[in-house]
């Protein structure tokens, strides 16, 4: 009686193993989706990241200007601090372009 239910139990799941292959897909058509769904999303999170980098210009220039004219003679580490930041924005979006190739 245990030795019917063993051999029933192992054709069961040698069974589910050949039928769970044959519905198995490849997933391709998945991947292809997402990659085109990704691009899609590329172009206007890098066209945020280049209006981040605009105000973010401004705000840097306004404060560089500002302490300028107030006298303060340290003002290449502001500089460099805002100016930096505005690259990287700038860069960033350049290079997510790049890398997506778009």
């Amino acid at each position: 009686m245990k030795k019917i239910k063993n051999i029933r139990f192992v054709i069961f799941l040698c069974l589910t193993t050949i039928f769970g292959y044959a519905a198995a897909q490849s997933g391709v058509a998945g991947l292809n989706t997402a990659t085109s769904t990704l691009k899609t999303y590329v172009d206007p999170a890098t066209n945020i990241a280049l209006v981040i980098g605009g105000i973010v210009g401004i705000v840097g220039g306004i404060r560089v200007y500002s302490k300028w004219n107030s006298g303060d003679q340290d003002i290449n580490k502001e500089l460099m601090g805002w100016g930096g930041s505005c690259l990287f924005l700038v860069l960033s979006s350049l290079i997510v372009k790049a890398f997506f190739g778009l």
